[in-house]
C-alpha cells in the first residue's frame, strides 16, 4: 500500500477500498512526533480521548501498554479522568474506569501469559 495522507487513509477506510488495520496503523505512524508533545503528554491526551470517544478496553489496554513504555503510571491515566471528569461527566468517567480496569487486567493476564 503507498502511503497515505489521513485524509486519503480515512477516505480509503470508508469507502471499502483498505483493510481497515493496514490504514489503522498508517493513521497512527508517526503521530508521537508530529504532535508535538512529549510521549508522556501523548498517551495522556491520547487516554482522555479514548474517554471521550466511549472506547472499548481493548483501546485502552493498547495505549497504556505503550504509555507505560514512557513511564505513565495507572494513577496518572486515572488522574486524567479526574482532570477531565467536569468536561465529559459522572457517566462517561465511570464507563472509563470500568474500561481502565479492565485493559489493567488483560494486561496483567497478557504479562503472566508471558512470564509462563
Amino acid at each position: 500500500m503507498s502511503e497515505l495522507s489521513p485524509e486519503e487513509a480515512l477516505d480509503a477506510l470508508a469507502s471499502g477500498e483498505a483493510p481497515v488495520l493496514e490504514t489503522l496503523a498508517l493513521m497512527n505512524l508517526d503521530t508521537l512526533t508530529r504532535s508535538g508533545l512529549d510521549p508522556r503528554g501523548y498517551f495522556l491526551s491520547r487516554i482522555a480521548a479514548l474517554v471521550a470517544m466511549d472506547a472499548a478496553p481493548v483501546s485502552y489496554a493498547v495505549n497504556l501498554g505503550a504509555a507505560a513504555d514512557f513511564g505513565v503510571s495507572a494513577e496518572e491515566a486515572m488522574g486524567v479522568l479526574v482532570a477531565i471528569a467536569p468536561i465529559v461527566g459522572s457517566a462517561r468517567i465511570v464507563t472509563a474506569a470500568r474500561s481502565l480496569l479492565g485493559a489493567l487486567g488483560i494486561a496483567e493476564v497478557v504479562a503472566e501469559a508471558l512470564d509462563e
